[in-house]
């Protein structure tokens, strides 16, 4: 592998991933890092990710020194702390615990989508379980309510970390979900993302087509 301080192991189509790259562009810190391209699914693992995270699970970012962090909160998290920028994660203080639960919501709306995604995508059709589906799409669409008032009120203005996952958190509803049409229910939010969109750090981390 090239000589970089860091390397991320991801897939390009993962948005926990692209959260981890979309920081990396963010905080001027990209060039120290080698992407690392795997392909995995729950069924088919990664070896080279299996080496360095037992749950075989991505992003993992490889340091220097050879130890591996894995979880994409815990990377984004000590990523945060290698540039000498203004935090895109507070330090300390109420703004942090506010700026990490609105990220945690757009986790969860990332975890009910890549749910599904298994449930109709590796699983045979006759295997499906419609009402737990169905359970899945309603975490969604709840938490889309609520990230629709925090864009009434101002609280994604700033381009940190809550911003960041509920970005990518909706991208990927796009990529995934196209036909679920979120923006006609909720017109703030996708006036917001609209704008977010064009940052270059979401245009050039956009998933496959």
């Amino acid at each position: 592998m090239p000589c970089k301080d860091m390397t991320l192991f991801y897939s390009p189509a993962s948005p926990f991933a692209r959260k981890v790259i979309v920081l990396l562009h963010e905080t001027g810190q990209l060039a120290n890092v080698e992407l690392f391209d795997v392909q995995l699914s729950p069924v088919s693992p990664s070896g080279d990710v299996i080496a360095r995270n037992p749950s075989g699970k991505i992003p993992a970012l490889e340091l220097a020194n050879g130890d591996t962090l894995h979880d994409s909160r815990v990377i984004l998290d000590y990523l945060d702390h290698q540039h000498s920028g203004e935090p895109l994660i507070p330090r300390n203080g109420a703004r942090r615990w506010q700026r990490l639960t609105l990220a945690s919501l757009a986790d969860a709306i990332l975890d009910a989508a890549i749910l599904i995604r298994y449930e109709t995508f590796l699983r045979p059709q006759e295997l499906h379980w419609p009402t737990w589906l169905d359970a899945q799409q309603e975490k969604i669409e709840r938490a889309l309510s609520e990230l629709e008032t925090q864009a009434d009120t101002g609280q994604l203005q700033r381009f940190d970390i809550a911003s960041i996952s509920i970005a990518c958190a909706l991208g990927y509803l796009d990529f995934r979900q196209p036909q679920l049409g979120w923006r006609e229910r909720f017109a703030r939010l996708a006036s917001w993302y609209e704008d977010i969109s064009k940052r270059e750090s979401m245009l050039s981390t956009q998933p496959p087509t």
